[in-house]
C-alpha cells in the first residue's frame, strides 16, 4: 500500500512546540484529520484536505484515517499534546483491531508530542519530578465511582497527580467532587498547580495550597498538577518555583 497514517502530536499550542518530526509529516500528508480546534492549527495549502470534525466521535474519526490511507492518501491524525496521552493513538489502534483486516498492512505511526502536562510542569519548575501518575476527570468514557478510585489510590501512593480535562461547563461538579476527596484524604496545604492554556497567549499559571482550591479556578483548558506530601515550594519572582525532590527519605 502505497498510503500511511501518521498519529502526531501537535503540543500544547505553541508553534514553537511541534516537533520537526511532526512537522515534516504535516508536510507531506495529503489529508489532515482531528478535532475542529486541532485542525483549525494546520494551515491549508494546496495538495491538502483538511477534515475537522466534532468530539466524542474519535472512533469514526479513526475510521476515516484508516480508510483513507487504504486508498492511498497520506493522512495524518493529529492530537494536542501527544497522541498517545488520552488522545487519538489508541482510539485509532482500537479501530484497526476491529477492522478489516486489509487494514493492518498499512504504514501506522505515532508521532510523540509534548504534552500539556509536562509543558505545564516545565513552566513551574519540577513538580513531577519523583512518582507521578495523570488521570483524566471526563467521566464521559469512565465511570466516576472508577475516577475516585483512582484519586484515592493515587493519594495512598503519595504520587504527585496531573489532571485533564478537570471541569467542563457541561459536568462541573466532577472537579468538585475530587477537590473535596484530596482535600479530605490530604488532610495539607501540599501544592496546586492551576495551569490554562499553558505556551499559548492566555496562558495562566497559578500555585495554590490545596486547601484553598477552589473548583472555579480550573476548565478545560486547564491542567492541574497536585504536589506529592514532600513537594516543595521556593518564594520568588516572577512566579514560585515548585518541585518534587528526587528522594525519599524513610
Amino acid at each position: 500500500m502505497t498510503g500511511w497514517v501518521k498519529i502526531a502530536g501537535l503540543g500544547p499550542g505553541s508553534d514553537d512546540l511541534v516537533t520537526p518530526q511532526v512537522s515534516d509529516a504535516l508536510a507531506a500528508a495529503s489529508d489532515v484529520i482531528g478535532y475542529i480546534p486541532y485542525v483549525a492549527r494546520i494551515a491549508p495549502r494546496a495538495g491538502l484536505t483538511l477534515h475537522p470534525s466534532d468530539n466524542r466521535v474519535e472512533l469514526d474519526r479513526a475510521r476515516h484515517a484508516l480508510s483513507l490511507a487504504a486508498r492511498g492518501h497520506k493522512v495524518a491524525v493529529v492530537s494536542s499534546g501527544d497522541p498517545g496521552v488520552f488522545a487519538m493513538a489508541s482510539a485509532l489502534f482500537e479501530a484497526l483491531e476491529y477492522g478489516p483486516a486489509i487494514w493492518r498492512d498499512l504504514d501506522i505511526e505515532v508521532l510523540p508530542g509534548i504534552t500539556a502536562m509536562l509543558a505545564a510542569a516545565a513552566r513551574i519548575g519540577a513538580p513531577l519530578g519523583h512518582d507521578f501518575c495523570a488521570i483524566n476527570l471526563s467521566d464521559n468514557l469512565k465511570p466516576w465511582a472508577l475516577i475516585e478510585k483512582r484519586l484515592r489510590l493515587a493519594v495512598e501512593g503519595d504520587f504527585a497527580m496531573a489532571f485533564y480535562n478537570p471541569r467542563s461547563k457541561s459536568r462541573p461538579e466532577g472537579f468538585a467532587r475530587a477537590l473535596y476527596l484530596l482535600q479530605k484524604a490530604c488532610g495539607d496545604a501540599r501544592p496546586v498547580i492551576f495551569a490554562r492554556a499553558v505556551s499559548t497567549p492566555a496562558e495562566e499559571i497559578r500555585v495554590i495550597p490545596l486547601n484553598d482550591a477552589l473548583p472555579e479556578m480550573a476548565d478545560m483548558r486547564t491542567v492541574v498538577i497536585v504536589g506529592a506530601s514532600n513537594t516543595r515550594v521556593i518564594e520568588g519572582a516572577p512566579r514560585p518555583i515548585v518541585y518534587t525532590p528526587r528522594s525519599v527519605l524513610p
